[in-house]
Formats: C-alpha cells, sequence, structure tokens
C-alpha cells in the first residue's frame, strides 16, 4: 500500500483529537457535565472524598482526578494492586491470565481496601465499560449508598458484550454517565492498513477529568464554599500547604503507589 507522508499522519491525528475535545468543550459549555460536577461538589462541600477507579489505560484517568496539582485535594485514586499492598491477593495474580480487571469477584476485595464515609462518591473510568472489577466495583459502591459518575465509549460499550455476572455495562449502573467520545476500538487511523492506530481515549478522558475539577472547584466558589485544592509540590510552600489540607482527611485519601 501507499507510503502515508508523516505530515499527513501528524495532521489526520490532530483532527480526530481537536475534534472530540471540540464536541466535549462543546457539551460542558452548554451545561452537559453539570449533573456530574454537581455529584463532585456536593461531596466535597459535604466533606467527602471522590474515588477514582480505572484499570489498564483508564487508570490515567484516576492519576489525573486524584493527587496531582490544581487538582482537588478530598480525591483517591482505587487501584487493582490495592487488593495485593491492602489485601491478600499476590502479584503473581495481578499480572496474571486472564487479567485480574476481568474478575468480577476481585470487586469486592477492592472495595474493601477503600476507607469510606457516607458523603463520599465514585468516579469510575473504563473504554469499554463491560468488565467485571469495573462494573463489579460501581455495583458495589452505589449498593453502599454512593454516587457513581461514570466516563465510557458509548459506541465501544455498545458493540461488546458484558463480562459481568449481572449482564450489565458501566453505563447502565452508573447515576451519570460521559461519553469519551472514543470510537470503538479507540484507535482512529485506517491509512497504515487493517489495524487502526492513534488512540484517544486517554486523551479525551483527561479532559473530562479536568473538566470535572475546574467546573466542580468553580460551583463550590460560587456557592461561598472553599475549593481545597493542590498547589504544586515543586514550588515553595507547596508542601505545606497540601499536607495541611490533606490532614483533614486522613487515610481516606492515599498516595503513592
Amino acid at each position: 500500500m501507499p507510503t502515508v507522508p508523516p505530515a499527513q499522519l501528524v495532521d489526520d491525528y490532530a483532527r480526530e483529537v481537536t475534534s472530540r475535545l471540540d464536541r466535549l468543550t462543546a457539551l460542558a459549555r452548554d451545561g452537559g457535565l453539570d449533573a456530574a460536577v454537581e455529584i463532585v461538589a456536593d461531596a466535597v462541600a459535604a466533606g467527602g472524598v471522590v474515588h477514582a477507579f480505572g484499570t489498564g489505560h483508564s487508570e490515567a484517568f484516576a492519576m489525573e482526578v486524584a493527587g496531582r496539582a490544581g487538582g482537588l485535594i478530598p480525591t483517591n485514586r482505587v487501584a487493582l494492586r490495592d487488593t495485593v499492598l491492602r489485601g491478600h491477593h499476590t502479584v503473581d495474580e495481578l499480572y496474571g491470565s486472564p487479567p485480574l480487571e476481568r474478575d468480577p469477584d476481585i470487586a469486592a476485595d477492592l472495595f474493601a481496601t477503600v476507607t469510606r464515609e457516607p458523603a463520599d462518591v465514585f468516579v469510575v473510568a473504563s473504554n469499554s465499560g463491560v468488565n467485571g472489577s469495573v462494573v463489579g466495583l460501581a455495583l458495589l459502591a452505589q449498593e453502599a449508598g454512593h454516587r457513581v459518575v461514570a466516563v465510557t465509549s458509548l459506541e465501544h460499550t455498545a458493540a461488546v458484550e458484558p463480562k459481568h455476572p449481572s449482564g450489565r455495562r458501566l453505563s447502565e449502573i452508573a447515576d451519570v454517565v460521559i461519553d469519551n467520545t472514543a470510537p470503538y476500538g479507540d484507535a482512529t487511523l485506517t491509512a497504515l492498513g487493517d489495524v487502526t492506530v492513534g488512540a484517544v481515549s486517554s486523551i479525551t478522558s483527561a479532559y473530562i477529568a479536568q473538566l470535572l475539577t475546574v467546573l466542580a472547584s468553580a460551583r463550590l466558589v460560587e456557592r461561598g464554599q472553599e475549593a481545597p485544592l493542590y498547589v504544586s509540590a515543586n514550588v515553595p510552600g507547596g508542601d505545606d500547604h497540601n499536607r495541611a489540607l490533606e490532614e483533614r482527611y486522613g487515610d481516606r485519601i492515599r498516595r503513592g503507589a
């Protein structure tokens, strides 16, 4: 097949990314994220913590929500490795085959590692929205009375079968669903042959995470409430500022591995 010039690949991929970011920008501007923003702002205002969870590359979304400069301090990243670090599972299980993320039974063990209070909420990201751990955790959070926000590809999740025994997708469980706008299979370019290249879900999900943070913080300020935000640890006084606010939440927020 003909060789595609690198400049064309760059332009094509840039269009795929920017067109999706433009859609999300318009959605946010028109109030399409307001329901999720309210859930996050209400939780923070009530002294709650936002627990963010994603497996595989969707863990990047949780990292974007929890524990970064300019982000909300009452946030906690939930990860499958918590079942090894704080549970009874082994490293071999974590990296076994099939992947632990597809095991619906792991959700209960993972949920047990999360220190929770009634005002807490869960924000769960999964491009496919069908793996057992993701669906299972969302179900357990709801059963425990917590609101759940999902970030997923509606196109992809509609095209694949659920893997959780409930037969449900993440998008069918969450109180609020945000479409990350990624296509089926995530990758966007076909110019190199039959296999597509150029995934977009990590970029769009990170943008969604930041939009939720920005808008929830603004909502708190509008109400006359504090938006407890991280200052970069790499600026003078950052550590002291962050540590003083982190102490309010104790072991409900975890930073590290």
